[in-house]
């Protein structure tokens, strides 16, 4: 039952090129920092992405993007990469853009073992085109399939040994989907605690999901654009 490894590089072991890899988080927020380092020292490449963002040119997978490591891009907002996107415009990289709810409702079937779905979004747009529809209730849907992930990677501010996992605010966005979705599910954690010491109301992610677990180190926590008003 315990889950836990020593640090990023022993719980990226077997990643290999031309994998697929789910990465959570919500533009900067809740993305596994550690990991996405370790992924650039690595230098595995021809990876499939799939992620809510991009990240920014320096930081998030815009890292694995200045090294040529991405293959493939399945997201939903990527406005904040420059890189990705003279890359896309190039097409030096392959790009799968997807409503942002349908991102992860494909996500989180994949973890369900539900192989795919009917939905309105996208219809009669670029997302729906050669794709299967049907009529519910007099709308149009588009069958969706299920994604899964060769490594899903997950950041939560607190886990435990076992893997049961607790997100904070914004993190709590694709970061539970994902974790269910991964052959193999690695989550780095601001804290790692005994069990019994989490609240087990408050657990977003069950253990069971989990397959290897560590304490991350030096997070940055950056934001993407900071706002503020002018003083008085």
């Amino acid at each position: 039952m315990n889950k836990v490894v020593k640090d990023a590089s022993v719980a990226l072991e077997g990643l290999k090129d031309s994998m697929t890899i789910m990465l959570g988080g919500f533009g900067l927020c809740g993305i596994p920092e550690n990991c996405i380092s370790e992924m650039v020292e690595l230098g595995v490449k021809d990876l499939t992405c799939i992620s809510n963002n991009a990240g920014v040119d320096d930081f998030g997978l815009g890292l694995l993007l200045q090294k040529r490591q991405i293959k493939k891009m399945i997201s939903s907002y990527v406005g904040e990469n420059d890189e990705f996107e003279r890359q896309m415009l190039s097409g030096e990289l392959e790009v799968d853009l997807i409503p942002q709810g349908s991102l992860a409702a494909r996500c989180y079937m994949g973890g369900a073992g539900v192989p795919a779905f009917y939905t309105p979004a996208g219809y009669g747009t670029e997302v729906g085109e050669g794709k299967e529809v049907r009529v519910f209730d007099g709308k149009p849907h588009l069958l969706e399939t299920a994604l899964t992930a060769d490594f899903a990677i997950v950041k939560a501010w607190k886990g435990d040994r076992f893997g049961n996992l607790i997100y904070k605010g914004t993190a709590r966005n694709f970061n539970p989907a994902m974790a269910m979705a991964g052959k193999i599910t690695i989550a780095e954690v601001e804290e790692l605690v005994e069990p019994g010491e989490l609240d087990p109301n408050f657990i977003h992610t069950p253990g069971v999901f989990i397959q290897r677990i560590f304490e991350g180190a030096n997070y940055e926590k950056r934001i993407e654009q900071r706002t503020v008003r002018p003083k008085a």
